[in-house]
């Protein structure tokens, strides 16, 4: 009887006629919980296995009336024609960084801020000019990016030489140029012995009497460059695995010339790939895997292991980016500010580790904590009864909207070992990924991971991820102002997510010590996390020493710790993402006190309108609930930790 599942696809006429049964399912699922329930503490007012299927179909379809008057902007249609525009060219010109996918981006994103400066600026709405003041800035880092990239090219020029002459070969076919074959089989051979060569000059041997010998000068190259190099050494064969793809087999003069010179190419580029990171980077040598082979890039397993390198952008970069986020700090001054976020919350985990019987030994209680792990197999039970008690929590008070199909739209599924290793905590959106392990992990992995992701820790940040987190995110600006997701920040994403944990920390949703200490982890590990990011980008912080720092500062496990890290600096998030969860709270901290404190606004009205808005910088969201005047330089500059309340901006009812 415990494996009886129901179906919640129905149409409405079979479920009218189908709740007798739907109802009697609902008590066999509870009884059935309540056998193993206690590795998953019942919630207040939740019932193991209850679904927020709304009674009345007509709770999740909202009053229409309400979405009619809606304001508008008028440029939503150039933004989303721009959106179009960009993706239609990104998908043209799909080769990246080669000449031609270079020269038509920059000269598409200036050609673009050319004809939005014809527009009358003054004439707009306020939602107008939001808009505009976006397009521009999203052009503006457009063109910074591409002069950042200009740089790094050059700095990997020595060892890529041969790079734009593949990649025009990708072009030429985008271009629908005719081939020709004999002639492109004697460039692939000359271009093969060119990478044969450098691989020969970095793996030669360095004694006296080889130096003595004139001979070409071995490339010189940064740990860090070096990586660059092999990685978009790989990304290279990728592409001209399907230039070749395209020709191979349908053209046979094509594949007469063409066949034994682009397998010599693809081997020699995987070998250089492999020698440079041997001989450069520092990485041991592997096999090829069958991904190499064929020209795909590496499988996501090897990218979780070995050295952690990352790719720091400096001062200079830093500055730009911070342009782009509308940040009128420094890097040096946005680190003092995490510092001081930092301190406040480790007094508070002292105050917790007393409560607890620990004195201010915080790593001790810390430890209790983690070891509260749920048996086996009961997480998911865990994650739904934490998702549920939030929102029943947020349903007590008159915060924030969250539309009943919200509440009934998200999903689980778990998460792979292989992604939990970069990974080590949940993810959510519309759907949470799940992160526990598998029969398949190591002993030593099972345990790092169950600790890490411990009742506790998992209290605090379930919210995070859906509702009225991510998930909400998501729900609300699919529904308002869609066309400004082209304008996507972490610091308006994971910033309002953050919001909520100092939120409700501030709101007594925390109540044993347990619980706060569990929330203190995470906002100490935001803190930390501005700190070792922004230090690594200015070359003060190599990433064994932030994994170290993670370690020491907020007592990760150190599994834990080197996933954090290596997920943050391995290039698949932007250089300020880690920063942006602290600091663009600390901004919604900032303009909660400025809007809601001084009744300008109710709690529901700030907050509905910091979702319905749309994602944009923190600082564009302050100009549009506090109607500030804009020019099209975007808002006067906005030193928001001077806005801060001394020490909490709600009162605390502990």
């Amino acid at each position: 009887m415990c494996g009886v599942t129901t179906d919640r696809g129905v149409d409405l006429v079979t479920a009218a006629v189908e709740l007798p049964r739907r109802a009697l399912v609902r008590l066999m699922m509870g009884a059935c919980t309540s056998l193993t329930f206690a590795a998953a503490p019942m919630v207040h007012g939740q019932q193991p296995g209850t679904t927020p299927f709304p009674a009345d179909p007509l709770a999740s379809v909202p009053v229409l009336s309400a979405l009619v008057s809606a304001r508008g902007s008028e440029l939503a249609g150039i933004v989303q024609r721009y959106a179009l525009d960009v993706s239609a060219l990104g998908r043209r010109y799909d080769a990246y960084d080669s000449p031609d996918q270079r020269a038509r981006m920059r000269g598409f994103s200036s050609a673009w801020r050319t004809r939005l400066r014809a527009l009358d600026f003054e004439r707009l709405s306020q939602e107008g000019k939001i808009d505009y003041v976006l397009l521009e800035n999203h052009l503006r880092y457009a063109l910074d990016l591409a002069d950042r990239q200009d740089t790094q090219r050059g700095e990997v020029q020595p060892l890529l030489p041969f790079a734009e002459a593949l990649q025009a070969l990708h072009d030429s076919r985008r271009d629908l140029e005719t081939i020709d074959p004999a002639a492109t089989a004697k460039l692939v051979a000359a271009l093969t012995r060119q990478i044969d060569s450098l691989r020969a000059l970095l793996e030669a041997p360095t004694r006296a009497d080889t130096l003595a010998r004139p001979r070409t000068a071995i490339p010189r190259a940064s740990r860090t460059v070096a990586n660059r190099a092999a990685d978009q050494l790989d990304q290279l064969r990728t592409t001209i695995s399907g230039w070749y793809r395209f020709h191979a087999g349908y053209d046979p003069v094509f594949s007469w010339w063409m066949k034994e010179p682009y397998q010599k190419l693809n081997d020699a580029s995987t070998r250089y790939a492999a020698t440079i990171r041997e001989r450069l980077v520092g990485m041991p040598r592997t096999a090829p895997t069958v991904a190499s082979r064929t020209g795909a890039a590496p499988d996501a397993a090897s990218a979780n292991t070995g050295p952690i390198i990352g790719d720091p952008i400096g001062a200079v970069g830093l500055a730009a980016d911070l342009r782009h986020e509308m940040i009128p700090y420094t890097a040096e001054e946005l680190i003092a500010i995490a510092e001081r976020e930092y301190a406040f919350s480790l007094s508070e985990m002292k105050k917790a580790a007393r409560e607890m019987g620990f004195g201010d030994d915080w790593k001790a209680a810390m430890e209790k904590v983690k070891d509260s792990w749920v048996a086996p197999g009961k997480q998911p039970e865990l994650i739904r009864n934490l998702a549920r008690q939030a929102e029943e929590f947020f349903e007590q008070h008159d915060w924030v909207t969250i539309p009943p199909l919200a509440k009934e739209d998200w999903r689980m599924e778990m998460m792979s070992p292989e992604r939990q290793r970069l990974n080590p905590f949940f993810l959510g959106g519309d759907l949470i990924l799940v992160s526990y392990p598998t029969d398949e992990m190591t002993d030593e992995e099972k345990r790092m991971s169950m600790r890490g992701n411990n009742p506790h820790f998992s209290h605090a940040t379930v919210f995070h991820e859906l509702n009225p987190g991510h998930h909400l995110q998501g729900f609300m600006t699919a529904r308002y102002h869609p066309h400004r997701r082209l304008f996507s920040t972490p610091f308006w994403g994971e910033g309002n997510a953050l919001y909520w944990e100092m939120f409700l920390y501030d709101h007594d949703f925390h109540v044993t010590p347990e619980d706060r200490i569990g929330a203190l982890f995470w906002r100490m590990h935001r803190s930390a996390r501005i700190i070792f990011s922004l230090n690594f980008h200015l070359g003060r912080m190599t990433p064994d020493q932030a994994v170290q720092f993670l370690v020491d500062t907020v007592n990760f496990e150190r599994a834990n710790a080197d996933g954090e890290v290596r997920r943050s600096l391995a290039g698949n998030y932007s250089p300020l993402y880690q920063a942006a969860y602290m600091l663009g709270g600390l901004q919604m901290r900032a303009m909660y006190k400025a809007l809601v404190s001084t009744k300008k606004m109710t709690e529901r009205e700030f907050h509905d309108g910091v979702l319905q808005g749309g994602t944009m910088p923190m600082a564009m969201v302050r100009a549009r609930l506090g109607d500030i005047p804009l020019t099209r330089e975007g808002p006067a500059p906005w030193k928001f930790a001077e806005d801060l309340p001394a020490s909490r901006p709600f009162p605390l009812r502990r």
